[in-house]
């Protein structure tokens, strides 16, 4: 089982919750953004642009868990930046679990081996480590802008399992990923012995220096998941909503929940969701009742929201979906259970993508074991990595 039961019922024993008082709207996870420095400077990051004195600041610990307390999500997600290079993140992710939360820590694990050394992070059940992998050895070292990463970050994996911690992976795809190699990639994980793997199309951020990468076109991104998680192997697990990759391969239509995983980060709570920035507010309730949300979505016309098809706006809607009726329900219970989802088309597509060249090394014109110069402002994050 990909997700512990404790964790399974109190996120069903919420949403429950939210949908007995009525609520329209309502967060399923809260993502916490303690800082936005980094140790990388990935291309399609839209985080890590910021000038250096933004880079430097951070949120102390009674901040975010005040944060925390306001939002209410039974899930607390922790990325940034980099959090593991906040000097108390053991402090934040103690005192989010002392308050009953469970903690996802997203972090690309350059750092993480040398933390759990340190006695920051302890094996607890409401702990995650959720580690950013963008595919097999090359894909990954090319989407950060560095090589070694992907070793780097298979043997923090390792030694983080093997002392008792839960650890997933985050994958994001980019236009020019190679189906076969994601699969592999899904096998390579599940070696490793993680509970789950996540996987979403990146957002293209008018920040990230690399624009070239994202998926744009839906149908191009519902052909590409339906190769990849089509036809699926007994042994993958996945740290999602069964019904969300069901909407990735184009087998449902789901409209996106801006305010499913509200953000707060050292600006205050980010207008309206993770992936736009449309300002920000002070408090969590005056996001929620400020917030024109008839503005954001795919119906609302709004042109950034058009080919966005990310994890954070449509998995709350495919798990509201799972408790809004007995159809729901029935439908995650049989996504959940009848999982291979055999279909003959997507392996013959599968096939026929065997024999074509992929990658973002095609895609920009570069040859293989060329290779890619960092990203803009690599060498100024870089530098800026041990301010507190």
């Amino acid at each position: 089982m990909s997700v512990p039961v404790s964790q399974m019922w109190a996120v069903a024993k919420y949403v429950i919750t939210q949908k007995l008082k009525r609520r329209k709207r309502y967060p399923l996870v809260m993502q916490l953004e303690p800082l936005f420095r980094c140790n990388l400077a990935c291309a399609g990051c839209g985080k890590i642009q910021y000038p250096a004195h933004i880079l430097k600041r951070q949120l102390p610990p009674e901040q975010c868990w005040k944060a925390a307390e306001e939002c209410g999500t039974p899930v607390v997600a922790i990325p940034g930046g980099e959090p593991c290079l906040h000097p108390q993140i053991g402090e934040i992710v103690r005192g989010l679990i002392e308050r009953k939360r469970f903690v996802y820590v997203c972090t690309n694990a350059l750092l993480l081996k040398q933390r759990i050394e340190e006695g920051v992070f302890t094996p607890n059940t409401r702990l995650s480590f959720s580690v950013h992998m963008d595919g097999q050895e090359e894909h990954h070292d090319f989407a950060v802008c560095r090589e070694g990463t992907y070793k780097t970050a298979v043997e923090a994996i390792k030694f983080a399992v093997d002392r008792g911690f839960r650890v997933t992976t985050n994958t994001t795809l980019f236009d020019g990923a190679d189906p076969n190699s994601v699969r592999a990639f899904f096998d390579e994980m599940m070696g490793l012995g993680v509970e789950g793997c996540m996987v979403s199309p990146g957002y293209a951020y008018p920040k990230a220096p690399d624009q070239k990468a994202f998926m744009r076109e839906r149908a191009k991104t519902n052909e590409f998941f339906r190769m990849v998680l089509s036809n699926r192997k007994s042994g993958w697990q996945f740290n999602a909503s069964p019904l969300f990759l069901e909407f990735l391969m184009g087998k449902r239509d789901y409209e996106c929940t801006p305010w499913g995983l509200p953000t707060y980060c050292i600006f205050g709570w980010q207008k309206p969701c993770y992936l736009l920035q449309d300002g920000y507010v002070d408090t969590f309730k005056e996001l929620m009742e400020t917030t024109e949300w008839e503005r954001y979505g795919r119906k609302s016309g709004n042109t950034a929201c058009q080919q966005c098809m990310v994890h954070c706006g449509y998995e709350p809607s495919a798990v509201d979906h799972t408790f809004s009726s007995l159809g729901g329900f029935l439908a995650t219970a049989k996504a959940t259970l009848f999982n291979a989802y055999r279909d003959p088309d997507a392996e013959r597509m599968l096939a026929a993508e065997a024999g074509k060249p992929h990658g973002p090394l095609v895609q920009l014109g570069i040859s293989a074991g060329t290779k890619k110069p960092q990203a803009a402002g690599a060498e100024r994050d870089n530098a800026t990595v041990g301010a507190a």
